[in-house]
């Protein structure tokens, strides 16, 4: 049977001129395309098509094929999509787009935070008194209502949402109760802070009998260690040539280095000095003042914030070196411009 199929074909292949015409002439009466049958070893002979998927590194993929196959056409959700892109492509490269460099601005009216014409106090140095002058009403604005009438808007957006929340949770007459009690805490925080400095010793047994400030001061006594040399408390500042005033709560040393000391209540933790929004601005307004301020003849070049806790834990204190403080110098400057050109503006409406 084999030997008749091959005779077949090699009598095909030797009378091929023939089986074409043969076929032409069929297919031509039966009215369809031309076919031409053509049996050549050429064809018999050419390399099998390579195929792309034989060049694939198996290896690296077996864990997600193997994934693939085994499950039962299980949903795709966001979390097998990254995991099947980390097989394939590796994990992800969070490279940030470089930003574009800002243009840093410079105050227009620039002072320098050290008055040259005034002497620095040398470490550990003695006073016969402490400063404690009283704030008199200046029309000039306070350090405070600057910083709050030039609160950036996202500041401002936390804020305003930290009280909505606080509203509805408390109504609006439980929310003025309690911020009416944050403010006495406040006080009498820094009243009780005020006699410890006094009286140059730390009465815990009596301070442990006010409940309202108790946890406060049981929050700073480590800082109260590194702090000696006390030279004003709650005293007034006035900046002479800025026109702008404040109140400075403590201005001492701070293991050697002269500060301005802005002690804060917190119910929650502060451990950078980020977390403490406006204080450094308000520390360096200080620093400011009382180095362009007649009433103090000595200068301060350094700061610290003490934020201390209710609950008794240990405060964070936020020490401000002098180029820190320079660099808060400046913004508190261009904080200080935007308000003045905002009361403009307010005075040119008003006037029209």
């Amino acid at each position: 049977m084999l030997l008749l199929r091959m005779k077949s074909i090699e009598l095909l292949t030797r009378k091929s001129g023939r089986l074409k015409m043969l076929l032409t002439e069929h297919f031509c009466k039966n009215q369809v395309p031309y076919v031409c049958l053509c049996i050549s070893s050429y064809l018999c002979s050419k390399k099998k098509k390579e195929n792309g998927y034989e060049q694939v590194d198996q290896e690296r993929y077996m864990n997600l094929v193997r994934s693939v196959t085994s499950s039962k056409a299980s949903p795709q959700t966001p979390e097998t999509l990254f995991e099947e892109d980390n097989l394939i492509y590796g994990p992800v490269n969070k490279f940030k787009s470089p930003v574009k460099d800002v243009e840093a601005k410079f105050p227009k009216n620039w002072v320098p935070l050290i008055n040259s014409s005034k002497r620095t106090l040398p470490p550990n140095s003695d006073r016969k008194h402490l400063l404690k002058i009283r704030l008199q009403r200046h029309k000039v604005p306070s350090v405070t209502t600057v910083l709050q009438q030039t609160m950036p808007l996202h500041q401002a957006f936390y804020l305003k949402r930290w009280k909505q929340r606080m509203i509805l949770e408390l109504g609006k007459d439980g929310f003025a109760e309690y911020t009416k009690n944050l403010f006495l805490q406040g006080k009498l925080f820094h009243a009780a802070l005020e006699s410890v400095f006094l009286s140059e010793e730390v009465p815990l047994k009596e301070q442990e009998k006010d409940t309202t400030v108790s946890g406060y001061l049981a929050s700073v006594q480590h800082v109260l260690r590194d702090i000696s040399g006390v030279k004003a408390l709650e005293s007034a500042v006035h900046h002479e040539t800025l026109h702008y005033s404040g109140l400075v709560d403590c201005v001492a040393e701070y293991r050697g280095q002269l500060c301005v000391i802005d002690w804060k209540t917190s119910e929650k933790s502060k451990p950078y000095l980020r977390n403490t929004f406006d204080n450094p601005l308000q520390v360096a307004a200080y620093t400011g003042a009382i180095n362009h301020d007649a009433n103090y003849d000595f200068q301060v070049n350094c700061g610290l914030i003490v934020v201390s806790y209710k609950d008794g834990s240990p405060a964070h204190p936020h020490f401000m070196d002098s180029d820190l403080c320079s660099q808060y110098w400046n913004k508190w400057l261009l904080r200080l411009e935007e308000y003045t050109e905002k009361a403009k503006n307010n005075n040119a409406i008003e006037t029209s």
